[in-house]
């Protein structure tokens, strides 16, 4: 029997162990709280403090739990640990708390009564649609057959002369980009939004646009829904909204409230309506002026992901607000992870963007108002707050990328020389941008022992499958457009062929692959592309079927595990096709594998591959979020790609001067919008142009957002270059030809930073 008085005193030292900015989440009592947390705050730990706490005052079991939250599994498992340890800490047995992703816990409570949530969960099978996917593509075709009309009004856009070949590529573009994209989005943003398909139809129809965008996305979207339903299909969305049924039951709602004392949220600023909506009620009751027993933690600040999901921080910052206004809004704001020059430079890049912004309201501003703020002298953190390794902060303006790769290689040279057991990474804002680093850099190596990790190529083994089943289906039918298109793509993705308008070839797959003396000879990238295709259909004539699948991968530059990933999907073909055995048979397999999303390349499986000492990694900034290295160069920050600008592809200008999706998305997100702060006010949804400035100025900050996750990974140095000439695009950028460069403009905040640094160091 453990002593009140001495679990009380240990719960004491454990709150005084945390830091000033720590200890408001560890003090709480119930009730809703906001917890702003810096890059490097120690949000895990501080979060697994204040669990331990909670069970222990309220003395939480099986039947009374606290949740805790987070959105992926390697994250549950690492709070799961760190509550266990606290709670052996003070003596308590490892019970009181579940950790769940969020579409973990969505899953159990729509299991729980599978007759309210509306779903068989015991038949039916969850994907992960993208513009590509075969339902997605399928609802587009069905969509088309059924609104010819609107149909029609897309395919003439704004101008239109009749011309047979101009009308074939414009029908290209929009089967298999525009309105598989608009698909995706619309069907991702209102659902996570809580917007059914006939809700969406409705709103639409206050929305005055030449093409009727609203509406085509509503099309769209139910007919998506349709072919989910007749299939057995769900998506991670379905889950939460069939959680949420099960909620709506009075007695359900009772009984899972009763089970749960409190809710312990993560990423917060990642979390969309629908996600909010479901933790509010799981961590609400039913009485009357009573508020949810919910901690939210986040970091509007690292919010990158909202021009590709449905996460806006708007959401978390709305929340911030609100507490804010009931004394219940927490910032925890200290950080030992990076020297203090690293912090000015990332706290002056927050500072500078909002400045920039004009007089837009706080909440549109692309940062929360908080600065990074160094640790207190005898902080418990192991080297807190690191020496800087020279001046902390570098920043060059090398001549073009070539150089910029020879600077990076002669500097981590010198510093794995000093330090062997230090790490580093170079973060780049596009994976092909890794791929042209990875290659320059091989000679480290070879000739210095400094191992260069490429993320990006292990994180390509999922795309094999795809990737091979869309060169096998052209292989046996190479007069389908579509597959022509497909092919082509990959190759192009791939860097084997050069970039150009795949639509314009892809529509006369015979006048393409067999020219007669009478077809205008071919530009040097089409030939270029014409052999490559030709090549693969003469693998068909010349190798056996079950050969064509490892061709296809040298054909395609696979290296190292991605060979090995081929290979093994090769011999998973042929073990399905036993007895069947032909290119159609492989081919159905394949596509088997493909819609199952089961198939796991070979990779090692280490988790510390990261950030290994003597490494440098390559990485995306997206991915580098949660991660940190004592050095990390950033290269490449041109003023085009950060912040840069939502691309309109040359196909598809004959729609106007925006794209589609980005229009649906930002009305949609005006629409959500004012359901949560206008209430009775007239919904105002943008036209088409005002819709993509909002999409381009909601780009534009996420950029900057992800240029501070980025910079605030480095430890003790942080290394930044804007190269004087770099490529028009790097999709187009081949590095045999190394001539195809151009002048360049350096990311705008890299002067002012430039400036501030020597005017304060």
């Amino acid at each position: 029997m453990i002593n009140d008085q001495w679990l009380e005193s240990e719960l004491e030292l454990l709150r005084n162990s945390l830091r000033r900015g720590q200890q408001g989440l560890a003090h709480w009592n119930g009730g809703e709280m906001a917890v702003s947390a810096v890059p490097g705050a120690g949000k895990s730990h501080s979060l697994s403090v204040a669990a331990a706490i909670a069970i222990a005052r309220n003395q939480l079991h099986s039947r009374r739990q606290l949740i805790v939250v987070t959105y992926t599994r390697s994250a549950a498992a690492n709070i799961k640990l760190k509550i266990r340890d606290r709670l052996k800490d003070l003596k308590l047995p490892p019970g009181g708390f579940v950790v769940h992703t969020l579409h973990g816990l969505a899953l159990n409570i729509a299991n729980s009564r599978q007759e309210l949530a509306g779903l068989n969960l015991d038949n039916v099978s969850i994907v992960v649609p993208n513009a590509e996917h075969r339902i997605i593509r399928t609802a587009v075709e069905q969509w088309i057959g059924d609104h010819p009309v609107e149909y029609q009004t897309l395919l003439e856009g704004i101008q239109f002369d009749g011309e047979e070949t101009e009308r074939l590529r414009r029908q290209s573009v929009l089967r298999t980009e525009v309105l598989p994209q608009l698909t995706n989005t619309v069907v991702r943003e209102a659902k996570s939004s809580g917007l059914l398909p006939d809700e969406l139809a409705q709103l639409s129809q206050s929305a005055r646009d030449e093409y009727g965008i609203l509406n085509i996305a509503a099309g769209l979207y139910q007919e998506y829904q349709r072919l989910m339903r007749s299939q057995d299909l769900i998506d991670y969305d379905d889950m939460i909204l069939a959680a949420l049924k099960v909620l709506e039951y009075p007695p359900m709602r009772l009984l899972w409230q009763n089970q749960v004392y409190g809710v312990f949220e993560d990423e917060a600023q990642d979390s969309s309506p629908l996600q909010e909506k479901l933790i509010s009620i799981l961590a609400g009751s039913d009485e009357v002026n009573s508020s949810p027993n919910l901690v939210r933690v986040g970091d509007p600040n690292q919010a990158i992901n909202s021009t590709f999901t449905p996460a806006d921080p708007i959401y978390f910052k709305w929340f911030c607000q609100n507490c804010q206004t009931k004394n219940s809004l927490t910032t925890m704001n200290q950080a030992g992870r990076s020297s203090e020059i690293i912090i000015d430079a990332a706290n002056f890049v927050v500072s500078w963007v909002n400045q920039q912004q004009g007089d837009r309201n706080p909440e549109q501003l692309p940062f929360r108002e908080q600065k990074i703020v160094t640790v207190d002298r005898g902080d418990p953190q192991p080297d807190a707050n690191p020496q800087p390794e020279g001046s902390g902060v570098m920043i060059t303006n090398p001549d073009d990328v070539y150089q910029t790769v020879k600077l990076i290689g002669e500097k981590a040279i010198a510093l794995f020389k000093e330090h062997p057991d230090h790490n580093a990474a170079i973060l780049v804002r596009e994976n092909r941008q890794g791929r042209f680093l990875a290659q320059e850099l091989a000679y480290l190596n070879k000739e210095h022992d400094i191992k260069v990790y490429e993320i990006s190529e292990s994180e390509r083994y999922s795309q094999i499958p795809g990737e091979i089943l869309k060169l096998l289906q052209f292989i046996d039918r190479p007069h389908s457009p579509d597959n022509l298109k497909a092919a082509l793509e990959v190759l192009q993705q791939r860097s084997l062929i050069p970039t150009q308008d795949l639509n314009a070839l892809a529509t006369s797959p015979e006048q393409f692959l067999y020219p007669t003396v009478l077809t205008p000879p071919h530009k040097p990238q089409v030939e270029e592309a014409r052999r490559y295709c030709c090549n693969l259909l003469r693998a068909r004539m010349e190798l056996p079927h079950y050969q064509i699948i490892p061709f296809l991968g040298m054909t395609l530059k696979y290296t190292g595990s991605e060979l090995a990933t081929v290979q093994k999907l090769s011999e998973r073909v042929n073990q399905q096709i036993i007895g069947q055995s032909s290119l159609k048979a492989s081919i159905n397999a394949l596509e088997e594998i493909v819609t199952a999303e089961n198939f796991e390349g070979v990779e090692e499986d280490n988790e510390d591959r990261y950030t290994r000492p003597g490494q440098i990694t390559i990485i995306t900034m997206h991915k580098a979020k949660g991660l940190d290295w004592d050095y990390v160069f950033i290269p490449f920050l041109h003023q085009d790609i950060l912040p840069g600008q939502p691309w309109i592809p040359k196909a598809s200008q004959f729609l106007g001067n925006f794209t589609l999706s980005e229009v649906a998305r930002a009305q949609i997100r005006a629409i959500v919008h004012h359901q949560y702060i206008l209430g009775d006010r007239p919904q105002v949804i943008p036209l088409p142009n005002a819709a993509w400035e909002e999409a381009v100025k909601l780009k534009q900050a996420e950029e900057y957002r992800l240029l501070y996750v980025a910079m605030t990974r480095a430890k003790r140095l942080l290394w930044m270059s804007a190269a004087q000439l770099g490529p028009f695009r790097w999709s187009v950028f081949r590095q045999d030809s190394a001539s195809n460069l151009q002048q360049k403009k350096p990311c705008p905040v890299l002067p002012a930073l430039i400036g501030y640094l020597r005017n304060e160091y």
